[in-house]
């Protein structure tokens, strides 16, 4: 089946690899064809929750309300308030310092101008702006989904990488996030799979195995 053909080349894309002093990632290459990437339209940039999880943490901040800060205390990893907003555009040097350690940014939608105005130039150019969500709302769900999310940017370049695990799980795993990663992304090209020109699956620092299009469900 080629869902265990998958697991298979991800099995020897890990075995392959040197071990190194850091837990390496797990990266999908893509490389399309028969796009016109000058037109912003054809871009690939998703969002993707990966079903599996991405095998290591990810940090989440939260800028609300107090009565939001509650709310998200037990699961984002950063809970900020409008009174930092300013506080942050006046000390942009520690504010880059937590953009560089943080993953995701979620904020209350009443909020979402003044970061904008404020801390944009370190957000906007970092792909950081934040989701926003009503007032009031729970972010719990949004930051547990945004802590297996990854994105897939394409730019203006037709070869991309997308992290969809870590040398320690499984092929299995790894394989099922490959699987949404490529569903999605097809689904938004044109001709679906015949818009791919060839995949690859390689830890962060290890050799390229390619993927036919056949190892793909």
């Amino acid at each position: 089946m080629p869902a265990n053909n998958l697991s298979k080349i991800i099995e020897e894309a890990v075995k392959s690899a040197k071990e190194r002093k850091f837990k390496e990632s797990i990266e999908l290459a893509i490389n399309m064809r028969e796009v016109d990437l000058s037109d912003p339209k054809n871009r690939v940039n998703e969002e993707i929750a990966l079903p599996k999880g991405r095998g290591r943490e990810i940090k989440i901040a939260v800028f609300g309300s107090e009565e939001m800060k509650v709310k998200a205390r037990n699961s984002a990893d950063y809970v900020f308030g409008a009174e930092d907003i300013s506080k942050f555009q006046e000390n942009k040097k520690d504010f880059k310092k937590i953009v560089n350690n943080v993953d995701y940014f979620v904020a209350e939608s009443n909020l979402m101008a003044g970061i904008g105005k404020s801390l944009g130039q370190v957000l906007g150019p970092r792909g950081k702006i934040p989701r926003p969500i009503p007032p009031g709302q729970d972010p719990t769900q949004i930051i547990t989904t945004l802590k297996r999310t990854v994105r897939a940017r394409s730019k203006d370049k037709k070869t991309f990488h997308v992290p969809v695990g870590t040398k320690d799980m499984p092929a299995s795993d790894v394989a099922e996030n490959i699987t949404a990663v490529m569903k999605r992304i097809t689904g938004k090209l044109e001709k679906g799979m015949n818009n791919i020109d060839s995949m690859y699956v390689k830890t962060t620092m290890g050799k390229a195995i390619r993927i036919q299009s056949g190892d793909i469900q």
